[in-house]
C-alpha cells in the first residue's frame, strides 16, 4: 500500500480491543489535572505513550501499541494531553508542540511512585515533537532507558505551510475543526464551573470560528495563551529539530518521506543528530501509518513490531549494564 493517504487514513478506522485500563489522575502545579490510562499489571519496564494533535489515549495507534507492548512484557501508561481525556481541563491553557512541563511532571510522578522501574517513552506526531524537545532540554539529566518518536513535525513552520497545500488541506480542515470544537467545549466548561478568570482568557481570544490555517490558530490561540510573540516565535522555540543534538537517551526516530503532513526537507540530517539518536526513514508509510499486508483485512502494523523490538533491545542493554 504505497499511497501515503491510504497509509494515513486506514489506521484511523481500525478497531483495537484491549482489556479494561486503569485511570490515574494527577494534579498539576497550576491547579489543573492530567489523566493517565494504564494497561498491564506486570512488566520488566514501563513505557509512557504520548498521542498526537486532536488525539487521546483512545486513539487506535495508542491502543494498538499499548497492546503490543504488554504482549512484549512491558507495562504501559498513555498520557492524555490537557482536555483530551474525555473531560475538559480547568485552565485556559491547552496543549501544544513545545509544552514539555506536563510530560516532565508525569515522568517525575512515575519515578516517585516506582523509583526502581526502568522507564521509556514513545511519542506520535505532536507528542513526538514534545518528547524530543523534552529529551533535548533534559539532556544528561534524563534517566529514561530509551525513547521512540514517530512521524514528527521537526520544523513546525514548514509543516504548517505544507498543510495549506494540495490534499493535505483535508487533514488540516479536519484537525482544525476538532481544535475549534475543543476550544468551544473548554469555554463552556469554564463558564459552567464559574472559573471566570480562566474563561475570560479564552473569551479574550475573540471569535475563533473563522480560523482556517495552523498559522492562524497558533497566532490567535497558542501565542497569546503561552506568551509567544507570534506564531513564528512559537514555531522557532518549539520545533524539536534544534534539540536533537542534545539528546543523551537512546532514541529511535521513525519517519516516512511521503508523510503528507510535512515535506522531505523537514527530516533532519545525520549531522544534526546526537550519537544517541538513530533515524530510520522509509520511502513510504504516510503519517503514523506504516501498514503492510497482501490484501485488505490482513493488515500488519509495523510500528507495533519495530517499537517493542527496539525497546526490548535497549532494556536488555540497560539491565546488562
Amino acid at each position: 500500500m504505497a499511497n501515503p493517504h491510504l497509509q494515513t487514513i486506514l489506521p484511523a478506522f481500525r478497531r483495537v480491543v484491549v482489556p479494561a485500563r486503569a485511570r490515574m489522575t494527577i494534579g498539576t502545579p497550576d491547579g489543573d489535572f492530567l489523566d493517565l490510562d494504564w494497561l498491564g499489571d506486570r512488566g520488566c519496564g514501563l513505557v509512557v505513550l504520548l498521542h498526537g494533535l486532536a488525539g487521546s489515549s483512545k486513539s487506535a495507534y495508542i491502543l494498538g501499541l499499548q497492546k503490543a507492548l504488554v504482549n512484549a512484557g512491558f507495562r504501559t501508561v498513555a498520557m492524555n494531553f490537557r482536555g483530551c481525556s474525555g473531560r475538559p481541563n480547568n485552565r485556559a491553557n491547552v496543549y501544544h508542540s513545545g509544552e514539555t512541563g506536563d510530560i516532565d511532571q508525569v515522568v517525575g510522578c512515575l519515578r516517585n511512585k516506582e523509583p526502581e522501574i526502568p522507564v521509556a517513552a514513545v511519542g506520535f506526531s505532536l507528542g513526538g515533537n514534545v518528547l524530543l524537545k523534552w529529551l533535548g532540554e533534559k539532556a544528561e539529566k534524563c534517566d529514561l532507558f530509551a525513547a521512540v518518536s514517530v512521524s514528527v513535525p521537526f520544523q513546525l513552520d514548514r509543516c504548517a505551510d505544507r498543510m495549506d497545500r494540495g490534499v493535505s488541506r483535508i487533514y488540516r480542515n479536519y484537525l482544525l475543526s476538532r481544535l475549534r470544537r475543543y476550544m468551544v467545549e473548554k469555554l463552556q466548561h469554564l463558564e459552567a464551573g464559574r472559573l471566570d478568570e480562566e474563561a475570560g482568557r479564552i473569551t479574550a481570544l475573540g471569535d475563533l470560528s473563522g480560523i482556517r490555517s495552523f498559522w492562524d490558530y497558533d497566532e490567535r490561540v497558542i501565542a497569546p495563551l503561552y506568551g509567544f510573540n507570534d506564531a513564528l516565535d512559537y514555531y522557532e522555540q518549539s520545533s524539536s529539530r534544534s534539540f536533537l543534538a542534545s539528546i543523551r537517551v537512546p532514541t529511535l526516530l521513525l519517519q516516512s518521506i511521503d508523510d503528507p503532513f510535512m515535506t522531505p526537507e523537514t527530516v533532519p540530517t545525520s549531522e544534526e543528530l546526537s550519537s544517541k539518536v538513530v533515524l530510520e526513514a522509509s520511502s513510504s508509510g504516510g503519517h503514523v501509518g506504516f501498514v503492510s499486508g497482501p490484501v485488505p483485512g490482513t493488515q500488519q502494523y509495523w510500528l507495533e513490531q519495530r517499537i517493542p523490538e527496539f525497546l526490548t533491545a535497549q532494556l536488555e542493554q540497560t539491565v546488562l549494564g
